[in-house]
């Protein structure tokens, strides 16, 4: 069994930096990890710590219960470590993003761009409906319960798939919009 109050004890100094880390920086503006190494998919580093802390606390239940496997002890301590690097590593770039010019503003595409992807939106929207009408068409002559949920499945990922399109057409024309309005 590897020592795991050396374990705990960095991840306390972990959880102090962390804490400080986000409350400077917010939230980010995507995950911080890849979801093979976290499951929590978190945009700040805390939850992440607490992930950590939440394996560790397991094997040691385990252990105590005398239901530690030495295969398990050692994959968790490798996620654990490679854990501990990762949230080592962004804490370490801190410094490093805070020297980095920011952004003064959004680079603006050209507008023959924004009407291209205009038209490319409203192609998919069109195909998108056509590709839900047929698959709710066919539900009605469905043989078997099977067949018709697995339609029905698929109407809701069009329908999914049609929602998010339309919302990127209607994002895409008030920028034109915005545009024009400007000259």
């Amino acid at each position: 069994m590897p020592d795991l109050n050396r374990f705990t004890a960095i991840l306390e100094q972990l959880a102090v930096e962390a804490a400080k880390i986000d409350r400077q920086r917010g939230e980010a503006s995507r995950p911080l990890f890849d979801e093979q190494l976290f499951f929590c998919r978190s945009k700040l580093l805390t939850p992440c710590v607490n992930e950590v802390r939440s394996e560790i606390n397991a094997l040691q239940r385990e252990h105590k219960a005398g239901k530690l496997l030495p295969s398990r002890t050692q994959h968790i301590c490798e996620k654990v470590i490679a854990q501990i690097q990762a949230i080592q590593r962004e804490l370490a770039t801190q410094q490093i993003r805070r020297r980095e010019p920011k952004p003064r503003y959004k680079q603006r595409r050209p507008i023959h761009e924004l009407y291209q992807d205009l038209a490319q939106h409203q192609d998919w929207e069109r195909r998108l409906a056509a590709m839900q009408r047929d698959k709710e068409a066919l539900i009605g002559q469905c043989r078997t319960l099977a067949e018709q949920q697995k339609l029905q499945k698929e109407v809701l990922a069009l329908e999914g798939r049609l929602s998010r399109c339309r919302t990127a057409l209607a994002k895409i024309e008030q920028e034109i919009s915005a545009r024009e309005r400007k000259g």
